[in-house]
Formats: C-alpha cells, structure tokens, sequence
C-alpha cells in the first residue's frame, strides 16, 4: 500500500470516528439525498445554534469522499465509499454484539442461524422490492431483531417483524404482497404452477396448501419445543405430520364386520344412504370399495384388508369362474384408482379361521370357513391372473398383493401351483408381496405391504389384537445422526439413543391422547357405533419406531460393509439396548414397537440434513452426491452369490424389530424362472430370514408403444423413443 493510500484510508477513518458524522451516513442511506436543512432537522440541531458544527462535520465528510453534492438538486447523497464504509461498519458492530445462537425455525422446516440477507432476498423474490430498498428493510429488521435480545426465532415471527416495518415506512403495497396466508403467496404461485405442470401427482393444491399450515400448527402448538425442534432439524421425522392429531397412519380391515352390518352411512350424515349386508359378491365387492373410500378420509397411510379371499369366499359359492373372474376384475380397476391399499390373500384355509362361522348373503350366517376351500382357491387364482393380465403392458401398482405363505401351501397341490404362479408375477411385474406365516408365532401375524405388523401381543386374541385397529403413528429416528452426535464414543452413543427413543415414545404419547379426545368427531366412520360396537379398536393400535439409517449408522461406527461381523453386532447392540428401553417404558405405553419401513421422504431428507449440517465427506449415506438417501429397508440381492449366507446374518438383526420390517430383494441378476425363485422362497419360510419380503427389479414403460422392458432402458426398444419412457421401481431409495 502506497503513502497516498494510507493517508486517504485514515482521512477515511477519522471521518467516520465521530458519531455525528457517522450518523449523517446511516441518515442518507436510510433516507436517501437529503437537503442541507433536512440534515440538520434530522439530527435536531438548531440552525441558529449549531449552524457551524452541522457545517464543520459535513465539510469532513465531504472531504473524505464519503459524500457529495448534487448541484441541481441542492441535496447531498452517499458516495459508492460511504456506502462501503457503513456496511464495513455494520460488519465490525455485528462482529461486536451481536449475540451467538440466534435460530430461526424456517418454512422449509429447518433450524438456521439468522441472517439478514434472506430476508432482503424475501423482499426482491417474494414481494418485487429494489434490492437498495430491500437492504435497508433488512438491516432495520435485524437491528429491531437484535435489540429485542430473542433467543430463538420463527419466520412468522421475522416475517411480522418485516410487515410492521413495511407499514411504518408506507410500504403498503409490498406488505400486501408479502402477507401470510398460512404460506407466502409466493409458495401458493409456485404451488398452483407446479400443479398445472403435473409436478404435483398425488395431493390436491387444496391439500397440498392445507398441509403448510397443519404442519406449521403440529410444530408451533401441539409439539414441546424439544420435539419440534428435532423434527426440525433432522434428528427425527415425523411422518404424516400435518395429521399427526388428527389421523391414524394405518389400519388392518375386517370385512365380516360389514357383510354382517352393513355400512350405517345415514347415521353420519343424514344425507348420504346406507348400505345393506350385501346380497351377493357384486355387491359384496362394492361394499368394500366403500369402505376403502370412506375409510380413506380418516387414514393418513395405507388401508390392508387381509383374509381378502377367505372372506368372500361365501359370496363366490356356485357361481361360475368366469363370473367371478368379472366381477373381481372390475372391483380391482376400480380399486386402482383408489387411495394406497393391500389385500391378503391365503392360499388354504388358515386353521384357526376353519372354526369360524362364515358370513354370507344379508350378513346371515353360512356354514364356516373350513366349508370353503375350494371357493378361496379359486378366488386367490383368479385374482393372480387378473393382476398377470392387467400388468401386461405395465405393473398394476395398487392395490397390493400380499400372499400369506403357510407350510400346508407348499404340501398342497393346488396351493403350490399358486405359488409359483404368484412368483412369475413377481420375475414378470415385482409386483407381490410375501408373508413368512409359517413360522411358528407368526401364524396369526398380519402385515400392511410396507411391512408394518401386528401380531397376538397384547390381548392374546388374534381377531382383536390383529384386526380392525392398526399403527397410531411413527416416528422416524435418525440413527447416522446419532453416530456424528456422538463422535464414534459408543457409550455416548447409546444415551443419546435413549434421549431420541424418549422423545419419540412422548410424540407418540401425544397423538394417542388427541385421537381419544376427538376420535369422534374426527373420525365418524371408523368409529361406527353399530349396536354398541365401534368399528376401530383405537386400544390395540401399535405405535412405531422406524429406524432410519441402521445400515450406514453400522457402516460408519464399525468402519465395515454391513454384512461384516462387526457391523452386524453394531446394529444388533442398538436394536437390543431400544428394546430393553421399550420394554421397560412398554407397561406405560402399550404396543410401542421398533421397526424398519420404508419412508422415502424421510430417508432423503435426513440424508439432506445431516449432509448439510457435517458435510457431504462425514455422512455415510446411500445414492449418490446428487441423490443421497437413508435406507429404511433390508436389500439384498443375488448378485454377490452369497444370498442364503447373507440372508441369515441379517435375520438376527431384523427379527428383533417387532413393528416389522421390509426385506427387498433384487433379482436383476436372477437367472432361474418361477420354480426355482419358489425354491428360494420355500428355503426363506423354512429358516425363517425373512417375515415379509418382495422380489423387486426395474421396468421400463413406453407411454407411445404401451409396452414394458425389464431394466433401465434410455431408448424404446421397439419405437427407439427416448422422451416417452417411464421407470417403474418401487424402492428406488431404500
């Protein structure tokens, strides 16, 4: 730096050594060119009185070329330096007071340090303001912010400090465009468009709006700050979390319920009818088309209705297979336009159902369940070809196909013919789910196609702990999290872990006590009274664990592959030490469960999270750098040539989770055909790997050609399209 330069720069620092002088700045720059007279008025000095001190103070600064004259105007302004020099300034006096720890709960539910440019940002995105004047609504926002000596932060709450600024100044018509309407404007903009380009499959933009504020309600009202804060910033997620006190997440159905009763529509709404015990099996099927629809307002999740055969097997008695092929075919086109929902199906009469009376025409009693073998086969047959025939241009993906195996299916002729046609659907389409019932303490088990289950844990009684009640909820806990938290120190690691299960078990808690106070009125169907019998046992419900990350927690804390010994007892140590905890909170609260489902937007946005919290070199996560998630299901594949090895090492860590697990297996490089697949599947029941499980690899659907390829495909191979192709992959992130 030269001698010139030196001098200039401390001419510079005097200038804005005085108070004075560094107050005329902050006064032009808030303001804008101001006359001599305004200045003085502005600093309330006397013309008479400090005429020469105003003059003395201008005149350095002047000097300094921090201000300058506008002759034809008359009006002094802030030159490019003086501007430089006050948000230097501003920088050092941050620098000096501004207190550490300032968080800010964002709209896109995250914990953030404050800082004032994304407010300034806000302004010129969300309300069209120049950036100049968005800077200095800014800086006003954080000095009133600052001086108020808040801790803790939320963008409501930065947002109403930024409007009443905006009204003070007579900046109506930006406050307008930046009011809150549960969500920006801006969000609802980007909704709306986001919709009209078909980015928005599932939910409506009313729902989709709806959603914003529940959630934003859930955080701010219903949760302890400790809760919402850690759903916040990723060391859990709460799923269904705009319904959390509104809705249960899933529920396992009981058609004999309403083939016996009917559906009492009428007493929910004296406008709608009721519909009767059904006659036969059309009207059988369309009743539980109703019961999905109506059940589906109340559900958060998804909707399983096991024994799905079994139970209409009376209503199939001496029709013709074709007819009951028809009618099934049309229930399950019309059920596929419906919310996501399973169906169960046995492919011999379960022991402990052949006893029961079967209900039948006008909900009168028909024999029992044992007197309908034949009937159930035909109509598990039949429904395996209908889902064969409508897959053949593309997977019919709802609704779901569970097939409940048992150790007779495999002895039994007909059963084991169903068998190997269920697994080509599987080498075909992936498209059936697998239940392990054989296992003994599984014979009565139900499971939702994500691997939710419910078994005789509670009362003893298959029909009341398994049906018509379902999961109360889950929470995801964030295990990599854990692992990061704890800096490789297992005993630190363990406490934490038990700091995030007590922390879920009273969100959980929290949700069990809002259902039971508003379960009426909030949820009318489920909870039909029909001659003193509510419809859905709230009691029994089960609540979930879901361990998100188990497998890379393992990978990162051990150093090894997760099949490795050392991992493996990694996870089988964690999954113990919770269940010692559930087990000793379970007497307080009942059916509380770990499990491993899938949650896809769990497993990526935690993975975003932790990325962006530690960075992307200290995560171990699955995907890739641009794609990075959590797994929340057990994967395995044929590809190692050491499946059955694998299969066994993972079965003394997933048979602990008693909420269930999902086990995925890729068979991309399979080579066998249907017969051979059921020999694996056969050797999975007998050892018992796995409890519920899918045979799963892509396909590639050409919207032009209305044809599908196994494998990732970048060109039709039939019209050489390129633009029209569509990936069916049900666990893409798993």
């Amino acid at each position: 730096m030269s001698a010139g330069q030196r001098v200039r720069g401390v001419k510079v620092l005097k200038a804005v050594s005085s108070p004075v002088r560094l107050q005329i700045l902050n006064l032009l720059f808030d303001k804008g060119s101001l006359s001599y007279t305004e200045l003085m008025n502005s600093l309330k000095m006397s013309p008479s009185r400090d005429a020469g001190r105003f003059a003395y103070h201008l005149k350095f600064l002047l000097k300094a070329d921090l201000v300058e004259a506008d002759v034809e105007s008359k009006k002094y302004c802030l030159t490019d330096l003086g501007k430089m020099v006050l948000d230097v300034a501003e920088r050092i006096e941050k620098r000096a007071v501004k207190p550490r720890g300032l968080i800010v709960r964002t709209s896109r539910l995250a914990l953030e340090e404050f800082d004032a440019n994304k407010i300034a940002n806000a302004l010129v995105k969300e309300a069209k303001m120049p950036d100049d004047l968005a800077q200095k609504v800014a800086k006003e926002a954080e000095k009133r912010l600052l001086k108020s000596k808040t801790k803790y932060l939320t963008a409501p709450l930065v947002r109403e400090f930024v409007n009443a600024i905006l009204i003070e100044k007579g900046l109506e018509e930006y406050r307008h465009r930046l009011t809150r309407l549960g969500l920006p404007i801006y969000d609802v903009t980007n909704l709306i468009e986001s919709k009209s380009k078909g980015s928005q499959k599932k939910a409506s933009i009313h729902e989709s709006a709806g959603a914003v504020v529940l959630e934003e309600y859930m955080l701010l009202h219903v949760f302890p700050r400790d809760i919402a804060d850690a759903h916040l910033s990723g060391a859990l997620h709460i799923k269904n979390l705009s319904s959390w006190t509104l809705k249960p997440s899933e529920v396992m159905h009981d058609l004999r319920f309403f083939f016996q009763k009917g559906i009492n529509l009428e007493k929910l709404d004296v406008h709608k009818i009721s519909c009767p015990p059904p006659k036969n099996l059309h009207s059988a099927l369309s009743l539980t088309l109703n019961v999905i629809q109506n059940s589906a307002k109340e559900i958060a999740g998804s909707q399983t209705i096991d024994y799905f055969n079994v139970f209409l097997a009376p209503f199939a008695k001496d029709m013709s297979p074709h007819d009951v092929k028809e009618a099934l075919r049309i229930f399950v086109l019309n059920a596929s336009q419906l919310e996501d929902f399973s169906l169960g199906l046995e492919l011999t009469t379960p022991e402990f159902l052949r006893e029961k009376p079967a209900i039948g025409a006008d909900g009168k009693q028909t024999g029992k369940y044992g007197d309908f073998h034949a009937e159930i086969q035909l109509l598990a047959s039949l429904l395996i070809e209908i889902f064969a025939e409508e897959s053949a241009q593309k997977p019919l993906l709802n609704p779901k196909l569970i097939i409940k195996l048992r150790s007779e299916a495999f002895t039994n002729d007909k059963a084991h013919e169903l068998i190997i046609k269920a697994h080509k659907l599987a080498l075909e389409r992936s498209l059936p789910y697998f239940a392990n019932n054989s296992t003994k303490g599984l014979e009565t088990a139900v499971f939702s196609h994500s691997g939710f289950k419910l078994n005789i844990d509670m009362e003893g009684d298959w029909e009341i702990d398994t049906l018509r009640t379902g999961c109360l909820g889950h929470v995801n806990v964030n295990v990599p999290r854990i692992v990061n938290e704890s800096e490789g120190d297992k005993r630190k690691f363990l406490e934490i872990l038990k700091e995030r299960l007590e922390m879920v078990a009273r969100a959980l808690e929290i949700k069990d006590k809002a259902l039971r106070q508003r379960c009426s009125g909030l949820l009318p169907f489920l909870m039909q009274d029909i001659d003193g019998d509510h419809y859905f046992r709230l009691d029994s419900c089960s609540r979930i664990i879901n361990m998100v990350g188990l497998r890379e927690a393992a990978e990162a804390f051990s150093k090894a592959q997760f099949t490795d010994e050392k991992a493996l007892e990694f996870a089988a140590e964690v999954l113990q030490v919770a269940t010692d905890y559930l087990n000793k909170v379970g007497r307080r609260k009942k059916r509380l469960f770990m499990a491993l489902l899938p949650d896809f937007e769990a497993s990526e946005r935690l993975a975003h999270l932790d990325i962006e919290r530690y960075g992307i070199a200290k995560v171990r996560f699955s995907g890739t750098r641009e794609t990075p998630f959590y797994s929340t299901v057990s994967k395995v594949s044929f590809d190692s040539g050491k499946f059955a090895e694998e299969a066994i090492k993972l079965k003394h860590v997933f048979n602990k989770l008693g909420g269930g697990s999902l086990t995925v297996i890729g068979t991309e490089d399979f080579k066998g055909g249907a017969e051979e697949l059921t020999a694996i599947t056969k050797s999975i029941v007998e050892q018992n790997t796995h409890e519920f499980f899918t045979y799963n690899r892509k396909l590639t659907y050409c919207t032009r050609c209305k044809k599908s390829w196994h494998g990732l495909r970048h060109k039709c191979p039939s019209c050489e399209a390129t633009g029209t192709l569509t990936i069916f992959d049900k666990f893409t992130r798993v």
